[in-house]
């Protein structure tokens, strides 16, 4: 039996490799995709090796990631519960489609992977998988196994010298990529005690930021973010270097209890500077240039849009049918934002649209002022028919007491 683990090097996944080959007496390919989290991917190569597999795979799929699954959400909205950037829930579906690819490449039917039976990504990486190979088997070791804690785990790895970095004292599951990282477990898992500094991994505490403001000028091109400062760069390198810029000003921290997909309320650390700072430019410049009822509809239909990305639901018929409707709303979201940032906040201070749909001979209260406002008299009688209608009928008494 030929098994592809979806593999981070993490304390789970590398007890998964001997657990795998010892439960299934399997051989063990283990791959790992390279979206930008901080690792040296040679030593996780190596380590892959060292706990048993018998290949190891790792794959450079940043500009992938960025261009087909983090913009796309990017121009659509999507923020999970209206603040999640949803760094681990965008590079699930890209890497599930490799392991049904890479199973096909070994000549395997069965892929694994090491989220937990209560986590969401066992259903974004089962989903996934599925949609590009019905008849592929999915392995959940962390679901199936003995093993009740992270302590257990840990007790495993030592005794049969599994190489791991997490400890007793700090037993955190943490999760990175170039659109932000995610850490849990441990004494976060209780929600009345404050996040310990040591869980942030790429973002500087605010009141420790410079106390200078930075501004930044973002440059997008029908929705998609194309410059900084006016110079142009690729999605790994805009991405990258905002995350730097964002980091080191405080930007991007969210400490958050979320509804998981299994209706369990989880407590995460979240960290996006980049994502933080992307979302709000786009929004800033997608206010000067989409219509009203369109920009509203948009609003609705990003709620969903997230939902099914967290949900594990990419690769579904609707999220592609919601992707025609945001192509469309982003063909003239192209301009300009400039942002301060200063510990911890983002404040917008100018904004420049090619499609701007601000007319300052509407919108000005001063001679410049063209709007004919003896108009609003009819239109705020007719606007305002269905009251004085329902008002006349029943009396201003039965409006009151609803």
């Amino acid at each position: 039996m030929k098994i592809i683990l979806a593999y981070s090097g993490g304390l789970d996944t590398s007890v998964a490799v001997h657990w795998l080959r010892s439960h299934y007496n399997a051989d063990v390919v283990a791959f790992c995709a390279d979206i930008g989290q901080r690792e040296d991917f040679a030593a996780v190569r190596e380590k892959a090796l060292a706990c048993g597999a018998s290949e190891a795979v790792v794959l450079d799929l940043k500009q992938e990631y960025l261009t087909d699954f983090v913009y796309p959400a990017l121009r659509a909205g999507a923020l999970y519960e209206g603040r999640y950037t949803m760094a681990a829930p965008l590079g699930r579906p890209l890497i599930a489609r490799y392991l049904a690819e890479l199973a096909k490449t070994f000549g395997a039917d069965t892929v694994a992977h090491g989220s937990t039976g209560k986590g969401n990504d066992q259903v974004r990486f089962y989903a996934g998988a599925i949609a590009h190979n019905p008849d592929l088997k999915i392995l959940a070791p962390c679901a199936e196994w003995e093993l009740r804690s992270r302590e257990d785990e840990l007790r495993y790895a030592h005794q049969h010298g599994i190489p791991v970095s997490a400890t007793l004292e700090r037993p955190y599951s943490m999760d990175g990529s170039l659109w932000g990282c995610s850490t849990e477990c441990g004494d976060l898992d209780d929600a009345t005690l404050v996040a310990p500094d040591d869980v942030f991994q790429i973002t500087i505490r605010p009141d420790l930021a410079p106390d200078e403001p930075t501004d930044v000028t973002i440059g997008f091109v029908s929705g998609t973010p194309v410059s900084i400062d006016g110079v142009a760069y690729d999605p790994v390198t805009l991405v990258g270097r905002l995350t730097q810029l964002g980091g080191a000003n405080g930007i991007g921290r969210l400490d958050t209890v979320e509804n998981s997909l299994l209706g369990i309320k989880n407590r995460a650390i979240y960290e996006s500077p980049a994502g933080v700072i992307l979302h709000h430019a786009h929004r800033e410049l997608e206010d000067m240039t989409i219509d009203r009822d369109t920009l509203h509809l948009k609003a609705h239909l990003s709620l969903k849009y997230a939902e099914l990305v967290y949900n594990g639901m990419w690769w579904s018929p609707l999220r592609s049918a919601l992707d025609a409707f945001v192509t469309d709303t982003q063909k003239n979201v192209t301009g300009s934002i400039t942002m301060r940032l200063y510990r911890g906040s983002l404040v917008t201070r100018t904004r420049n649209a090619a499609h701007a749909l601000l007319d300052y001979a509407l919108t000005a209260h001063d001679r410049a002022d063209r709007f004919d406002h003896a108009a609003g008299i009819g239109f705020s009688y007719v606007w305002s028919l269905p009251i004085r209608t329902f008002a006349k009928t029943h009396g201003p008494k039965y409006l009151n007491a609803v």
